[in-house]
């Protein structure tokens, strides 16, 4: 199902702003100079290192320093501030946190089993006794170790099988429980922790780290919320269904151009209404942001989605945002495809309907009438001058596979342009395989992905 080509603009491609495509490097740079900072301090509080028991402690105290650290850096990257937000995207800050969960969990438990081994060297008793003394015994270590249980438990149910089987909702909730294990683990730290007790120098700076991390955190998850909810008074004045199982939420409010939201971005909504205020699910725009009205296309994927099908006409919302890189900033070449599955139509709708240039749109679904605002996308296209091939399993005439030979033959010269792709994760997987095979760069490839 494709619709002729005709004549393309042609405009050069936009940059990214300086300041934006130095965060990805800066940023990594200044996390592993933190950790640097760390293990000097405890270089500079070790003098020596004599035996096995010696060992085990100093061991047992550089990799509690560490997780420490990474708790904050944790935090820090899922504050959602918008120079890190925008300038790395939502998707590699996710992998971020990710690779330092799996990491601050890992030095957890490696500190807490070489200073409970160390300590029962030093007063020759059994481990499990040692761990029972210093529980017991030692200020804040009782609060210290429910913040180690809060967080391995966080840490085993992120993990992908088991978070195949979580809502977002709940997922959400769990990380929010994470906030009580990091004060919980601050406060054992500064009590107990070797390289504190006595040194105000680096009493300070752990002060500073959290106190500061903990500022961004309530600034921007909390504060900005409130106050742009208040501010926009967004509510909902439409709900229109798209295709089965895809609404798309039309919500009207004021001095909306504040919110700065681009084509390809999302927000996270909180709709104030029985059964969903408590919790803020994101959302892609599925249009181009208007002074006076917002829309966003959901599919039914269960849960709090499910329930915006029955959304009442003037229920009031709340929007977090916007967020993602995945803009036009992110382009480098004069020719763009727009790769979709699914309701992953939804941002690259938007963008389609903004990016200069020559712009190709493939749209894969199960069925024709699976095809998501489909009368949107053919006026555009015949507006602009652009190509939309629509490619559906069924019926199996307007198939195709996901190959890099079935690409290249609905876009010539593929190998040159930039790709913005958005779909459910096997489709997104399968299609970076084929664009890479077909000679795409993965610097080219820009992916928004449904994963939490």
């Amino acid at each position: 199902m494709t619709t002729s080509t005709m004549a393309h603009e042609r405009n050069g491609a936009r940059r990214r702003p300086p300041r934006r495509a130095l965060v990805p490097v800066l940023a990594p740079l200044a996390i592993w100079a933190g950790a640097a900072g760390v293990l000097a301090l405890w270089w500079s509080d070790t003098s020596s290192v004599v035996g096995p028991a010696d060992w085990l402690t100093g061991a047992g105290r550089m990799t509690g320093l560490l997780a420490g650290y990474a708790c904050a850096v944790l935090l820090a990257l899922m504050a959602r501030t918008p120079l890190l937000d925008h300038g790395v995207g939502t998707d590699r800050l996710a992998r971020w946190h990710a690779w330092g969960g799996r990491c601050t969990v890992s030095l957890a438990l490696a500190h807490t089993l070489l200073v409970v081994w160390g300590y029962s060297v030093v007063s020759h008793t059994s481990v499990v006794g040692e761990a029972t003394t210093l529980v017991l015994d030692y200020p804040d270590l009782l609060g210290g170790t429910a913040g180690f249980l809060l967080l391995v438990g966080t840490g085993v149910l992120s993990a992908r099988a088991a978070r195949r089987r979580l809502s977002y909702e709940t997922w959400y909730y769990l990380h929010v429980a994470t906030y009580l294990a990091v004060f919980l683990a601050f406060g054992h730290q500064l009590s107990n922790g070797a390289d504190f007790v006595g040194n105000r120098s680096a009493q300070a700076a752990w002060y500073t780290l959290y106190l500061g991390v903990a500022a961004l955190v309530v600034w921007y998850r909390f504060v900005v919320p409130v106050r742009r909810g208040l501010r926009h008074r967004l509510r909902v004045v439409a709900v229109c269904p798209e295709a089965p199982g895809v609404v798309s939420v039309h919500l009207g409010g004021e001095h909306l151009e504040e919110l700065g939201g681009a084509p390809g971005q999302f927000l996270r909504w909180r709709f104030l209404t029985r059964g969903l205020w408590w919790t803020a699910s994101p959302y892609s725009l599925s249009a181009p942001a208007h002074p006076r009205r917002l829309r966003i296309t959901v599919k039914d994927a269960g849960g709090h989605s499910g329930a915006l099908a029955r959304l009442a006409v003037g229920t009031r919302v709340w929007a977090e945002g916007p967020y993602g890189a995945f803009t036009a900033d992110r382009r480098t070449a004069p020719r763009v495809l727009l790769l979709a599955g699914g309701v992953g139509i939804t941002p690259l709708r938007a963008l389609f309907e903004t990016l200069p240039g020559e712009v190709t749109l493939v749209y894969r679904a199960r069925r024709p009438e699976d095809l998501a605002l489909r009368g949107e996308l053919d006026a555009i296209a015949a507006r602009r001058g652009a190509t939309v091939h629509y490619v559906v399993d069924e019926p199996a005439r307007f198939s195709s596979p996901l190959t890099a030979r079935a690409l290249t033959g609905l876009v010539p010269g593929l190998a040159s342009h930039d790709v913005y792709l958005c779909g459910p994760p096997p489709m997104a997987r399968a299609a970076v395989l084929a664009l890479r095979e077909a000679g795409v760069p993965a610097r080219r490839i820009h992916h928004e992905s449904f994963a939490f």
